[in-house]
């Protein structure tokens, strides 16, 4: 049975886009990589002493379940050169499962949909850019809904010659994602 995850990949360490870029080769492997989301540069958000991030979500489609996904993840992030820092500290590369369908889930290791991904500008700018209609399954409201409520001032466009993100609901539907 195939299965509709959304993944946010974020760096802030050494060459950041070329992380963002060997994740999304490596994801390409092992699933079937639907939709990418633009770049953006992002304040970190946590620990704040360190440098900005680059961001971006992808789509993708697999057969794998919810903890094997996750297995699959972490050993990508430590293939990628991932060194263990602190609780939200630097990193290299850093995949995060954001919704996997609809499904909700809490275990010891893997929370479903992620628990923080809706008070976050640099996962729900690119999240809205791929599914702004996707329904959050336990708050009930759209990715665009959830990204009105946030300030994403500090979200900018990577490179930074890129188009800005659409902060209205009227960018949202130019760029035809309402």
């Amino acid at each position: 049975m195939s299965h509709t995850v959304f993944i946010s990949l974020g760096s802030n360490v050494g060459n950041r886009a070329a992380y963002l870029e060997s994740a999304r080769e490596e994801l390409r492997r092992k699933l079937l990589l639907e939709a990418i989301s633009p770049i953006y540069e992002t304040k970190p958000w946590g620990f704040t002493d360190q440098p900005d991030f680059l961001n971006q979500v992808v789509r993708c489609a697999t057969d794998l379940e919810p903890q094997a996904l996750l297995v699959t993840l972490k050993s990508l992030e430590a293939q990628l050169g991932r060194i263990p820092t602190f609780h939200y500290g630097p990193r290299q590369i850093d995949l995060d499962i954001l919704m996997f369908d609809d499904l909700v889930l809490n275990s010891p290791d893997l929370t479903l949909p992620h628990p923080h991904f809706h008070e976050r500008a640099f996962v729900l700018v690119p999240l809205a850019e791929l599914a702004p209609e996707l329904v959050h399954p336990v708050l009930k409201s759209s990715i665009y809904d959830l990204l009105t409520h946030l300030d994403t001032s500090s979200v900018k466009s990577y490179p930074p010659s890129a188009p800005e993100p659409p902060t209205s609901k009227e960018g949202i539907e130019l760029l035809g994602l309402k």
